[in-house]
């Protein structure tokens, strides 16, 4: 997994699509992802996006996701 993470942040975002979530209903002050490929994903501030993204592999994004649908961080 370590190779998989080193791999990730390895990676030049320059051209990175950054998507905004349309159900956050704060859109100015949200967060934003963009497709690594493979299920990976990179999440940065919208409001700081001079500040390094976080990325995470398809197995950390996916657990990421169930515990918010699951209500793991109200």
């Amino acid at each position: 997994m370590e190779a998989r993470k080193n791999e990730l942040y390895a990676r030049d975002l320059t051209e990175a699509r950054w998507t905004k979530s349309s159900k956050s209903p704060y859109r100015e002050t949200c967060v934003e992802v963009a497709d690594l490929g493979g299920g990976a994903v990179a999440l940065r501030d919208s409001n700081n996006t001079d500040l390094p993204p976080l990325r995470f592999t398809a197995g950390e994004w996916e657990a990421f996701r169930d515990g918010v649908r699951e209500g793991e961080f109200g």
